[in-house]
């Protein structure tokens, strides 16, 4: 079995080749045992697939209902001496949940009974590439559960049976929807309203209104697979999140280090407006997660970056993260920087994330709020807990 990142250059891949063994895509093998299961539910969009899923994960788990989950993050409530990441669970019932990627194109291969699309923007491949995988993953959905505050999802429900349509959202025509949002530093507070009056308070521990946009997408499948919205109410307060999604790294000397997987202009835009609802100057080192994102993506990021900084935050860009292959190298941090800079916001490209680090430390002050971004590189969170142990060395 392969990942879509293993090219056919790679030694193994060849003397399988050779030796006529059949090689079998993770994506292709996933969604085998998904398409195998009694009720389907697959998490697909942009940004929130990962948080989603385990939300959804979450509520079913505390109906009872005993789900398989496969997650591309370790999600915190099943973490354990005995699963100390917890990114899949295997369970007993019915039901599998599952994070499905588009970036690869492996979203065509599954047949969910609940398709779940939080939204659709740019990230891996051009708008009208994404606009099909999207539509043609909904259509096969007994029940599509769609974002109807999304331009381009929104679209997607206006063109399918308004009979297998579910929509969330805080704007007009959703059908799970919620008011009295009061946002909390590190957490959303909101009223949930679902189909035929019902209603019920939802204490979120994730800040931020993406997350209240994704649980109110977990609501809205989680009543497709029979869970009411009082039982996934009450299921979402002890919901304890997913790894590097706003995590709180630590703190020290007046400065809190956060650890986050953003790393694409939606994902960038929504921790940036989360962060800023409170007070505190930010210090983010943005890793972006390959030349090839960066190269698609560059003008784009450099937007949402001169649009989301404050005056006086900082933003500071090692090269992107790099594990070989064949991929372009041709554009890098240096260009997107300096079209942020460009545009009035303090940016600037440095050697290696070492030296970003020293300079964040250099700049950090008491209320200062280090930010720590980026995908696909693990070690970030060591980076994260690095510059914590710096702080308290001071």
């Amino acid at each position: 079995m392969v990942s879509a990142a293993v090219e056919e250059t790679i030694p193994d891949v060849q003397a399988a080749r050779r030796l006529g063994a059949p090689i079998v895509t993770r994506a292709q093998l996933l969604a085998e045992l998904f398409n195998a299961a009694p009720t389907r539910i697959g998490v697909a969009g942009t940004s929130g697939k990962s948080t989603t899923t385990a939300m959804i994960g979450w509520i079913l788990s505390e109906a009872g209902l005993d789900p398989t989950i496969m997650n591309g993050a370790d999600m915190k409530n099943f973490a354990g001496p005995g699963a100390p990441f917890a990114s899949a669970r295997v369970g007993k019932g019915p039901a599998f949940v599952s994070e499905v990627d588009e970036s690869d194109g492996s979203i065509a291969l599954y047949r969910p009974s609940v398709a779940v699309v939080n939204n659709i923007s740019l990230d891996h491949k051009s708008m009208e590439e994404l606009r099909v995988l999207f539509a043609d993953f909904a259509r096969k959905a007994e029940t599509a559960v769609l974002n109807a505050d999304n331009a381009e999802t929104a679209a997607l429900a206006a063109a399918l049976d308004p009979a297998r349509v579910v929509r969330f959202g805080l704007g007009e025509g959703a059908d799970i929807t919620a008011s009295d949002v009061r946002p909390e530093p590190w957490g959303i507070r909101f009223l949930a309203h679902g189909r035929g009056g019902a209603s019920a308070g939802v204490a979120l521990k994730m800040p931020g209104r993406h997350n209240l946009s994704n649980a109110l997408a977990a609501i809205a499948a989680a009543g497709a697979a029979g869970v009411g919205l009082e039982a996934a109410a009450r299921a979402l307060g002890t919901f304890t999140g997913v790894r590097r999604r706003l995590e709180v790294t630590g703190g020290a000397a007046g400065v809190t280090v956060i650890d986050d997987f953003a790393h694409n202009p939606d994902k960038i835009a929504a921790t940036l407006e989360t962060l800023h609802v409170f007070p505190g100057r930010l210090l983010v080192m943005f890793q972006p997660h390959g030349y090839g994102p960066l190269k698609l993506m560059g003008e784009a990021l450099a937007e949402t970056f001169a649009e989301r900084l404050a005056e006086d935050d900082v933003l500071v860009m090692p090269e992107p993260v790099y594990f070989g292959g064949t991929t372009d190298r041709s554009v890098g941090s240096a260009e997107v920087a300096a079209a942020i800079a460009a545009r009035g916001r303090q940016a600037s490209a440095l050697a290696d994330r070492e030296a970003c680090g020293a300079r964040l430390l250099e700049l950090a002050r008491p209320g200062d709020r280090i930010v720590v971004m980026g995908a696909r590189d693990d070690s970030l969170s060591v980076f994260a807990a690095g510059l914590v142990e710096a702080l308290r060395g001071r």
